[in-house]
């Protein structure tokens, strides 16, 4: 990896890196505990620990800005963090079902910023390291599975 390649510190970037593995397999196990037990709850249960994933993400966006890094570089923590405040807007501080029946107002921006916070996360690694890259994307895929799996029992 060149140096020149990493814009900002990278263990900014390996931060960044780990958050979006971590919210992948936090929502993959989510997504498949819908299927046996028919409800959100431990799905819910686990959107703490996204939460909690906030706090690493915001301190690598301020290291990259501090650093004079790129867009590329900073927005992905800076979606997460906007995703992460929608969420504890409608599913944690005042609840709102958006979800079934769809509320197309709510759902749409929460589903662009969730995935759109996951595609920035993870796209910049494919410069930096290709094989922590490939880590991201089987994660990545395993999300994908699971939400087509409990969709597919109705549970999605």
């Amino acid at each position: 990896m060149a140096t020149r390649a990493v814009q900002g510190p990278w263990w900014a970037a390996v931060v960044v890196w780990a958050v979006v593995n971590a919210v992948n397999l936090l929502q993959s196990a989510g997504f498949l505990s819908r299927i046996p037990a028919g409800s959100m709850a431990v799905n819910h249960a686990l959107g703490y620990l996204m939460i909690a994933l906030a706090a690493p993400a915001a301190l690598a966006l301020v290291a990259f800005v501090r650093a004079g890094a790129g867009w590329r570089q900073w927005s992905g923590p800076a979606a997460y963090l906007a995703f992460i405040a929608l969420m504890l807007a409608v599913d944690y501080l005042r609840p709102v079902e958006f979800r079934s029946p769809a509320r197309n107002g709510i759902l749409a921006p929460y589903l662009v910023l969730f995935f759109g916070s996951i595609l920035l996360m993870g796209l910049p690694m494919f410069r930096l390291h290709r094989g922590l890259w490939l880590v991201t994307v089987a994660s990545t895929a395993l999300l994908i599975v699971s939400m087509l799996a409990a969709m597919r029992r109705g549970a999605g």
